[in-house]
């Protein structure tokens, strides 16, 4: 056989068979952390009470998560380059997990401040520690299309845990003589201890190590990677100095910000903007009803996630698979505070939630372009540490918005301008570092995407 016959049947077999065994073990970590993470939002609703929140409290117990979270990303990623993912990946999720359980049991705000931080530093890591992972076994041509099939937890998370965690709040109130919202945090986070036990047992540090690969497997895929390495346009090596000084990770970090503030403020106030319609549209939803009506704008984004990665895989193109979503996002969210029914202002916050979701997996691919070995690990943790800075802006800052109006209209303007500036920015990446290093692929690289999938 040939070579040029059997590398694209290798190639087919390997992608599939790592996809298979590493997507959805990864994807279902993902739907637990992001769950831990966001349902303090539904917590809220019955939550201020018991602790006495405020609108503005609420924003800081949620922000300070990323205080933790962005203190450790860089540390903790590079640890992960070092010890390897199965043994930092568990570490973290086991961390936070027990982080995540102990909350049913805060006696103050104070208290609920102190492990919001807490659960930020066990949580930092895996999310730029994952998508490290990734590019340590899948070649470049397939990533945003993989990356969004991972990334698709984000959204399930929100769509599926929102009634989840809400039914568990109206329910089993009373359960083990605890609040609703206290069994919620203490049923939600243990599974993140069940899987960091699986996590170590099941993941393979590389593709040399992977004794579910065929050795011919196992040479091509490691071959691959290399090369692609050794191509990339203006790349950062190892050295993590270079990645720090390099002035395209702190722009994609302020662009992941943009895309970010967005994102947190649906997943932090979306429950309480829902909750307000009774005040606004004279509607009367239980908490459960609630948490459905929130799960609809994560769901339809879900689905418009696939579809645009898989777009963005077909054209080659990446940079405008960024901007155009993130516009639309940015655009739509105003027009929700001038819609007179609940159906109509929904729409528009589903409208946003499309932007956010379709963005995210195309943005995931650039640093990947720049990027290699320690540099990587350092480089993908600026990114998102700078990106999730909004996870203490956002919520914290609409917040106190809502309790200096009365209402969320200047929070949601201000959403839209932020994501407007994210959308400036990667334009002016686009024009400042070239098609290669932003993320355009040679028509050869799309081809072949194309015919193995």
């Amino acid at each position: 056989m040939s070579a040029e016959v059997l590398k694209p049947e290798i190639e087919s077999r390997v992608v599939k068979k790592v996809a298979r065994r590493i997507i959805p073990f990864l994807g279902l970590a993902y739907f637990v952390n992001y769950l831990d993470r966001t349902n303090i939002g539904l917590a809220k609703l019955t939550m201020s009470d018991e602790l006495g929140l405020t609108e503005t409290m609420f924003g800081l117990a949620s922000g300070l998560f990323f205080i933790g979270y962005l203190l450790f990303e860089v540390p903790s990623n590079l640890a992960l380059h070092k010890f390897g993912a199965r043994r930092w990946i568990a570490r973290i999720m086991l961390t936070w997990g027990v982080i995540a359980a102990a909350m049913a049991f805060v006696p103050t705000a104070e208290w609920l401040y102190g492990l919001r931080i807490l659960l930020g530093i066990a949580e930092a890591g895996f999310f730029p520690g994952v998508l490290l992972y990734m590019t340590m076994w899948f070649p470049r041509a397939y990533r945003v299309r993989l990356m969004g099939l991972f990334l698709l937890a984000l959204p399930v998370s929100s769509a599926l845990g929102a009634p989840l965690s809400s039914a568990i709040i109206q329910y089993w109130d009373g359960l083990f003589g605890l609040s609703g919202w206290r069994v919620m945090f203490l049923v939600e986070g243990l599974p993140a201890v069940l899987l960091a036990v699986v996590t170590w047992f099941y993941l393979t540090d590389r593709p040399s190590q992977a004794t579910w690969l065929d050795d011919d497997e196992k040479a091509w895929l490691t071959a691959e990677l290399e090369s692609e390495d050794s191509e990339k346009v203006g790349h950062v090596s190892g050295s993590v100095r270079r990645a720090l000084t390099d002035a395209r990770v702190w722009v994609l970090g302020l662009v992941y910000f943009g895309i970010t503030y967005g994102l947190y403020s649906l997943s932090f106030f979306l429950p309480s903007i829902v909750a307000g319609f009774k005040k606004t549209f004279d509607t009367d939803f239980s908490l459960v009803t609630t948490g459905l009506i929130v799960a609809v704008p994560f769901a339809v984004g879900a689905v418009a996630m696939v579809f645009w990665s898989r777009h963005s895989d077909r054209t080659g193109e990446r940079i405008w698979h960024v901007a155009i979503p993130t516009l639309i996002g940015a655009v739509s969210i105003p027009f929700a505070l001038y819609m007179d029914s609940p159906f109509t202002t929904m729409l528009a916050v589903t409208v946003n939630a499309v932007g956010v979701f379709c963005a995210l997996p195309v943005f995931w691919y650039l640093p990947s372009t720049f990027l290699t070995g320690a540099g990587a690990a350092a480089g993908i943790a600026i990114v998102n540490s700078v990106g999730n800075m909004s996870g203490f802006g956002a919520p914290y800052v609409t917040g106190w918005l809502f309790d200096a109006t009365g209402n969320a209209r200047a929070g949601l303007w201000v959403v839209g301008g932020v994501m407007l500036l994210a959308v400036v920015l990667v334009v002016v990446l686009r024009s400042r570092v070239g098609a290669a290093a932003s993320g355009d692929e040679t028509p050869e690289m799309n081809h072949r995407a194309q015919n193995q999938h």
